[in-house]
């Protein structure tokens, strides 16, 4: 069978499929189960005849999307904050982990020339980072703490300024990629390149060890957040670039709500790290060097662990569960 007849056959069934999915038409489980045998058989078989065809995306996309309703509907879980955080953001990560990947190397990119110029240029760092904060942190090296900034204010009104601030940054990183990803690209960029030349400014003054083991104690878990808001920022540009089958608003509108969700997960982080930047971070120095390596490492396990490994791991039983349904 031709695919125009293929589509022409079966485009009735998808629309009713689509209806299902997204609220238009409700449906109990053991219809959605029947809907969703049916739509893995036509996939199949436009897996089979037409292998690079967008017929195989628009069908395969369906598919995981009634399983997932499926899925929701019979889960145990009675608490939808825990199945959101255990089940929901991982599923959502490992389907558009290649827009969160793009973040990443984007970032270390800028990151590498942000040392490249500081290294370069010697007023690079100033022009970043303003003479006042420049000259303020030259006055902390000479007296012995490099990251001595950390220590003012109070550790609750740091903790809750320094949280507010980065959730504002969080949140421009993901909100600017509706203008197609570009306003996204622009604050990743900026913020990249800052770190690469603070960080190198460090190293230059022979304290870069001193200023790892206060930056990063929070670093780890904010910056790693502040990427993966990067990523949703650029699903949300790619859902109005690139909508595929759909139309341009109907992309836009999934895009939207699967990019918000996985940015609401790094919620907690952002608080995690502000607390630690509040409340562990001046005492950097102070602490024991393997407190200190201890805290970065551990910070970054966690987080990398929920949003690089854990996703891998809920994908997997996800699919043995939609081997054994079928």
């Amino acid at each position: 069978m031709r695919e125009v007849a293929f589509i022409k056959q079966n485009k009735e069934k998808w629309l009713e499929f689509e209806q299902a999915i997204f609220g238009k038409a409700k449906k109990n489980p053991d219809e959605l189960a029947s809907l969703y045998i049916h739509l893995v058989n036509d996939l199949s078989y436009a897996q089979t005849y037409y292998p690079k065809s967008k017929t195989v995306v628009y069908l395969n996309y369906l598919a995981s999307q009634i399983y997932q309703k499926i899925y929701k509907t019979k889960r145990e879980e009675t608490n939808r904050l825990v199945y959101f955080f255990k089940t929901e953001v991982p599923l959502l990560v490992y389907e558009y982990r290649r827009y969160i990947l793009y973040a990443f190397l984007l970032f270390f990119l800028c990151v590498g020339i942000g040392v490249i110029s500081a290294h370069n240029d010697a007023a690079f760092v100033r022009l970043i980072m303003g003479d006042a904060y420049v000259n303020m942190t030259l006055e902390n090296i000479e007296k012995g703490n490099p990251v001595a900034v950390y220590k003012g204010g109070s550790n609750w009104g740091s903790f809750i300024g320094i949280t507010l601030n980065n959730l504002i940054v969080g949140a421009k990183c993901y909100i600017y990629g509706i203008f197609f990803g570009i306003g996204t690209f622009f604050v990743l960029i900026q913020n990249s390149i800052m770190l690469g030349s603070f960080q190198y400014f460090f190293y230059d003054q022979n304290v870069f060890w001193e200023s790892v083991r206060g930056i990063w104690i929070h670093g780890a878990m904010e910056i790693f957040g502040m990427v993966v808001e990067a990523g949703c920022g650029f699903i949300l540009g790619a859902s109005i670039l690139f909508p595929k089958t759909y139309s341009r608003l109907h992309s836009f509108k999934i895009g939207f709500k699967n990019s918000l969700k996985i940015f609401l997960s790094t919620a907690p982080f952002t608080v995690a790290a502000g607390f630690l930047e509040g409340f562990i971070t001046r005492y950097s120095i102070d602490m024991p060097r393997f407190l200190n390596v201890l805290v970065i490492l551990g910070t970054l396990a966690i987080i990398s662990y929920y949003f690089i490994v854990y996703p891998f791991i809920v994908n997997r039983k996800h699919r043995k569960n939609h081997v054994s349904a079928l």
